[in-house]
């Protein structure tokens, strides 16, 4: 884009358009609004909240409060809620075996938001993770994460939480071809109207922590190895382009970068290269250096979240994943 050459200091004063709100208004490039907004939340087996310690303010939300939390999306003009489950930890195995099951707390939940508020899209997390003793994401064998093995899994999860009413499936293993099987799976069984939105561009990150106390897999990091052979190096761009052409060739209708802050250059190089919807997930460590640093008194806790969404927008994404979802719509509308 060719610039015009700019009048000199002091025909051009670039401090005009800033000295009022109503000129910072209406000159402003990037709005964020809550239609950009995807709410991730935390469901649970039992009843009621359950508060998550290491991230003040989000709570694991039964079925029934799930249904609540529906409608009090649809009232603050979110459009999605993602949801991950809480397993109780004599429930999971080495396969997570209990990952496709029918009457599990997912579609348990996905029916529930959906009576409430079907108004209210709902995306399902397709990975094994929250389910396995081990806390991967896939079939273990000798240490080594199988990919195709754990597709073969990730279908069954993927076409039970399409028959449960899920209107987006969000793959986050990161196996390699598991786009273009589930696409195939999809349109095989009758679910052509089901979306994937590829978490395309993963990093092996250390901004996960809060969200495996969340989900209760944070026994990985107790000597169970780490995700570095399936998520990316967290030094890498190229990479990130090939894999997401790759989403995006096997069918995804979106894809996701995450984490989100740290990455906004992958963002941004993404919505440039591919012109695709894409998204990016604010995760739990940035939620919770955020809500640490404003209890501290070190932030501006309400201005640093909206100042952190804003990015997201200005780098272009075309929505947010956030647990801030609730809080920002309120502040936005």
């Amino acid at each position: 884009m060719t610039v015009p050459p700019l009048a000199p200091y002091p025909a051009t004063r670039l401090r005009r358009l800033r000295q009022a709100d109503w000129t910072r208004r209406l000159v402003r490039e990037t709005e964020v609004r809550p239609s950009d907004l995807i709410w991730s939340m935390v469901v649970h087996e039992g009843e009621g909240t359950v508060p998550v310690a290491s991230m003040p303010g989000v709570e694991r939300l039964s079925v029934k409060e799930a249904a609540k939390a529906a409608v009090r999306a649809r009232d603050l003009g979110i459009p999605a809620i993602a949801i991950f489950p809480h397993i109780d930890p004599s429930r999971k195995d080495a396969t997570g075996s209990i990952a496709a099951d029918p009457d599990g707390v997912i579609p348990r939940a996905v029916k529930a938001m959906k009576d409430a508020a079907p108004e209210v899209g709902i995306m399902c997390d397709v990975a094994l993770d929250p389910f396995t003793d081990h806390g991967h994401d896939g079939v273990v064998e000798n240490g080594r994460i199988l990919n195709d093995a754990t597709i073969e899994r990730l279908i069954e999860q993927g076409l039970m939480q399409a028959a449960a009413g899920a209107d987006i499936l969000a793959p986050s293993d990161m196996m390699d071809g598991r786009i273009g099987r589930l696409r195939g799976a999809l349109e095989a069984d009758g679910w052509q109207d089901t979306m994937i939105m590829s978490y395309a561009a993963k990093y092996a990150s250390a901004f996960y922590g809060p969200y495996r106390d969340a989900i209760g897999s944070a026994k990985l990091s107790a000597g169970q190895g780490d995700k570095k052979t399936y998520q990316m190096d967290p030094s890498n761009t190229e990479e990130a382009i090939r894999e997401v052409a790759l989403d995006i060739a096997e069918g995804a209708d979106m894809v996701m970068v995450k984490p989100g802050l740290p990455y906004l250059d992958i963002l941004r190089r993404l919505v440039d290269e591919f012109r695709m919807p894409t998204y990016a997930f604010q995760v739990s460590g940035e939620y919770a250096m955020i809500k640490a640093a404003g209890a501290n008194g070190w932030i501006d806790e309400d201005r640093a979240i909206l100042e952190s969404l804003a990015a997201f927008k200005r780098a272009g994404a075309a929505g947010i994943i956030t647990y801030f979802a609730p809080w920002a719509a309120e502040k936005l509308g």
